[in-house]
């Protein structure tokens, strides 16, 4: 730390005029500075999930204190009407039957052995039976031609390579466990054995995974053809530890479809090597993150619930009153555009919207009034003068408002990006659990899985099936947008 040097009341008490001038401008710089370095750190202390994109893991162990920025829903916890229910009913074609007799009275300790039945009650146990894995052999005939006299052997079928290998119902199970429940391949091998009495290597997972990978590649061209034509598609991205070195996970998914890719890096360079960004030609939903902006062939559309969080923040460390009724004003908003798409419109009425966009606009100059440009930095000092997180919103509000209101023009535009949030989550879980991927070969056949998996269970399909059939070169196809 630098030493600056302190006066005592004599030596200023001899200064001049001037020099004391020069003391305080100096001494109210360095004050200015300090006061804003303050500001940062507590501002950096006081965000959390609810208030930024901090992850909730990252909160600690006190937990915020502020309200979650959901609202109550008004409707009771549990299933809503019209809930198609899970209950178990009774099955007329039961696999066993267990006759119980009704030896004796308890009443009175008659014998009824001989007494004919008049009914029977019935109750039904759903069970598994016993599992062992079932060993099929495959014999390939060997036969002389009578012709050349050259010996002929029958094909055996393509997924049999091995004298001695598991089937590909075992290892749809095995990469379902690892890929799909996240459960490593270690636990993955016992489970294996548990339920089986047979325990595979952990090579036989890998191994496993692989080949769903290879089998599902017509699968995810399909994915990635589809998302090209997809009206709204959501893009997130985020860290993933791999080998040792930081990478990064990019999404880009529908409520049909969903493709992960993983990259050393980030911004446009990453976005444009996958190959996916480039192709798409209508709404993209993201965050603010600059790098999207490169790519200019698309409609882009913000997410709001990270504008709810930072108006949050706002609320909670500057107290400003126009943080918290724009939030207001975007939940009320939403509120609009939900009640239009369940009375069969397709857009809100013009005059709606544009009450809606004097309201928006107003509020935004209230904050520009309460957080004015910074001062120009002096000549010699390069760079841009720093400003406050409220003045930052505010610019990105003002300058993306079409993408910001794009919700309310356009009902297929959804108010968040939640889909691709809920999509990453998953990969993000599996982090948590593994802390990273070793290889960059093993990072790609997860996101690979992953992908086809999320596909699948999006459009209804069977997952342990569809990895069943990858495996015989037949993989899930999704249907068209």
């Amino acid at each position: 730390m630098t030493t600056r040097p302190r006066f005592t009341r004599e030596q200023l008490e001899q200064m001049n005029k001037g020099m004391l001038i020069e003391l305080i401008l100096v001494l109210q710089d360095r004050l200015d500075g300090l006061s804003q370095r303050v500001q940062q750190l507590e501002d950096r202390a006081a965000k959390h999930s609810r208030n930024s994109s901090q992850p909730p893991s990252r909160d600690g162990p006190d937990k915020p204190r502020t309200r979650s920025l959901r609202r109550p829903s008004g409707r009771k916890p549990g299933g809503q009407k019209g809930h198609p229910g899970h209950t178990l009913k009774m099955t007329a074609t039961p696999d066993h039957v267990e006759v119980h007799g009704a030896g004796y009275c308890p009443h009175c300790r008659q014998d009824l052995s001989r007494v004919a039945v008049a009914a029977y009650r019935r109750r039904q146990v759903f069970d598994l039976p016993p599992g062992r894995i079932q060993v099929t052999e495959h014999r390939a005939e060997v036969k002389p031609c009578p012709g050349c006299q050259q010996e002929v052997q029958a094909a055996f079928p393509p997924h049999v390579t091995r004298p001695v290998q598991y089937g590909p119902r075992l290892k749809a199970q095995a990469s379902y466990l690892n890929v799909y429940q996240m459960i490593p391949v270690a636990r993955t091998c016992e489970l294996l054995e548990d339920f089986y009495g047979h325990a595979p290597s952990w090579d036989f997972v890998r191994r496993a995974n692989e080949a769903v990978e290879a089998g599902s590649a017509p699968a995810l061209a399909a994915i990635e053809a589809q998302l090209a034509q997809a009206p709204v598609v959501h893009c997130d991205e985020s860290g993933l530890r791999v080998a040792g070195q930081g990478h990064w996970v990019h999404s880009a998914s529908t409520d049909r479809l969903t493709r992960f890719q993983v990259h050393p890096k980030r911004g446009r360079t990453a976005m444009t090597e996958l190959g996916i960004l480039p192709t798409l030609r209508q709404w993209v939903v993201h965050d603010h993150w600059a790098s999207y902006g490169a790519f200019t062939e698309c409609q882009h559309a913000y997410c709001n619930a990270h504008h709810l969080r930072e108006l949050q923040f706002i609320t909670d460390r500057y107290e400003q009153p126009w943080a918290e009724k724009l939030a207001h004003l975007l939940r009320e908003m939403k509120k609009a555009v939900e009640t239009a798409q369940a009375a069969g419109h397709k857009a809100l009425p013009p005059a709606q919207r544009a009450a809606f966009q004097a309201r928006y606009d107003a509020l935004l100059d209230q904050g520009f009034r309460a957080n004015p440009p910074p001062p120009e930095l002096p000549p010699k000092q390069r760079g841009r003068p720093k400003q406050t997180p409220p003045k930052n919103l505010l610019d990105r509000l003002q300058k993306q408002k079409a993408g910001v209101l794009a919700f309310m023009f356009d009902f297929r535009v959804p108010f968040d990006n939640n889909q691709a949030e809920r999509d990453i989550r998953m990969v993000k879980l599996k982090q948590k659990i593994s802390g990273a991927f070793r290889t960059l070969a093993g990072a790609h056949t997860f996101l690979a899985i992953r992908s086809y998996i999320s596909t699948v269970r999006k459009q209804g399909g069977h997952v342990i099936r569809a990895l069943h059939d990858a495996l015989l070169d037949q993989p899930f196809y999704p249907s068209p947008v």
